[in-house]
């Protein structure tokens, strides 16, 4: 199973690049980096938020979930 984020499909029908979503959102374009290639482990709601403000869109736009088998580096105990 693994949560995907679909912000490069999102930034090119925004006709937006990253660095001026960053400067929108308040965070980083190295953090932004991070959640754009999957690598983050958590997302701040306060982030979505900004993200989707932005954007102009649902969660369910950003964050895709597909199923299968956990991803090797979930922690059981983590909810």
């Amino acid at each position: 199973m693994a949560i995907r984020i679909q912000l490069d499909r999102l930034l090119v029908e925004r006709r937006m690049s990253l660095t001026e979503l960053a400067d929108r959102v308040g965070v980083t374009v190295a953090n932004l980096s991070i959640l754009k290639t999957g690598k983050a482990r958590a997302v701040r709601f306060t982030t979505l938020y900004a993200l989707c403000r932005e954007l102009e869109c649902q969660p369910g736009d950003i964050l895709t979930y597909e199923p299968g088998p956990p991803e090797p580096d979930l922690d059981d105990d983590e909810t």
